[in-house]
C-alpha cells in the first residue's frame, strides 16, 4: 500500500472502547455510554477525508512479539463474557488489508523490531465494538496490531514512530483502550479523585512537546495515582495511547473527549 501522492495525512486518536459491548445493550441509567457513544460516531465527519485505510490496536491483544492481523477476511471474536445473548450475534463485516499488514510488518523489520503476519487472528472487540460506532457501513479495510506482553511503555511508543509514515498513507492510527481501567475501581466513589488527578497528568503529558511526552509516558508509572489508575503488570489498556503517541510525531495532543463513568475519569485524546 503507498497512497502518498493522493492521500492527506490522517490524524491520530486515542479512545476508550466502554465495557465490551455497552454501546448495543440496555444499562442503568440507561444513558451510562450515551456521551461516549456519541463521542465515537462523531469522529469521521471530522476527519480530513475518509481514510483509505485503519490501523488499529486494541488492549485485547497480546503476543510475545507484534503481530498484525493479514487476514483478508478477520473473523469477529466475541471476548466479553456474561453479557447478553444478542450481543454475541453483533457483526462488523469489514476487510482485512493484507498489502498494508505486510507493509507494517517490513516498517518493522527494517527497523530491526520482531514482528509477524497472523492470517488466523480475528478482530476483538476492542475493535470492533467502537469501529461500529465510528464506521457503521464497515467499508474501510482494517487491520489490527497487538501489544507486546512486556507491556514496555518504550516499545510501543517506538513501534508507533516506525509506523508514523502510514498517516502520509491515508491511514488512520486508533488505539483502543481506556484512559482508566482498574476494574477494582468502577463504580467506587474512593477512585473518582484518584481518576481525575491520573487524567489531568495525562491531558498535560499529551499537550506537551513531543520529547517531553515520550519520556513522561515512558514513565508513567510516577504520575499522580498512576498505579490507581492501571494496575502494575496489567496496563494493557493504557499502552494504545503509546503506540498513537508515537505515531503523532511533532503533532499537537489534545483531549477531545472526557467524561465521568462509573464514578471514574475517562477520556480521549488526538494528535494532527
Amino acid at each position: 500500500m503507498s497512497n502518498q501522492s493522493t492521500a492527506v495525512k490522517q490524524p491520530v486518536f486515542f479512545i476508550p472502547h466502554g465495557a465490551g459491548p455497552c454501546f448495543f445493550m440496555d444499562w442503568q441509567p440507561a444513558d451510562m455510554w450515551d456521551g461516549m457513544a456519541h463521542f465515537l460516531t462523531g469522529i469521521a465527519v471530522q476527519l480530513p477525508e475518509l481514510p483509505k485505510a485503519i490501523l488499529i490496536i486494541s488492549a485485547h491483544w497480546q503476543t510475545p512479539e507484534f503481530r498484525v492481523t493479514s487476514d483478508p477476511k478477520p473473523d469477529l471474536i466475541y471476548d466479553y463474557y456474561g453479557f447478553p445473548e444478542h450481543t454475541y450475534q453483533l457483526t462488523y463485516p469489514v476487510a482485512g488489508a493484507p498489502v498494508l499488514a505486510e507493509r507494517i510488518g517490513k516498517l518493522l523489520t527494517d527497523a530491526d523490531l520482531a514482528n509477524k503476519q497472523d492470517c488466523s487472528r480475528g478482530f476483538d472487540h476492542g475493535m470492533f465494538i467502537p469501529l461500529k460506532l465510528m464506521f457503521p457501513d464497515a467499508d474501510i479495510p482494517v487491520v489490527q496490531l497487538s501489544l507486546r506482553n512486556d507491556l514496555d511503555p518504550k516499545a510501543h511508543l517506538t513501534v508507533g514512530e516506525i509506523l508514523a509514515s502510514l498517516r502520509q498513507e491515508g491511514v488512520l492510527i486508533i488505539g483502543s483502550g481506556m484512559s482508566f481501567h482498574n476494574m477494582s475501581g468502577y463504580g467506587d466513589a474512593s477512585f473518582t479523585a484518584p481518576s481525575e488527578r491520573f487524567d489531568e497528568w495525562l491531558t498535560t503529558t499529551v499537550a506537551a512537546d513531543a520529547d517531553e511526552r515520550f519520556t513522561a509516558l515512558t514513565n508513567w508509572v510516577d504520575a499522580p495515582h498512576a498505579l490507581d489508575s492501571h494496575l502494575l503488570g496489567q496496563q494493557e489498556h493504557l499502552l494504545p495511547l503509546m503506540v498513537t503517541v508515537g505515531a503523532a510525531g511533532s503533532d499537537k495532543g489534545r483531549k477531545v473527549y472526557s467524561q465521568q463513568v462509573l464514578k471514574t475519569q475517562l477520556s480521549a485524546f488526538q494528535f494532527g
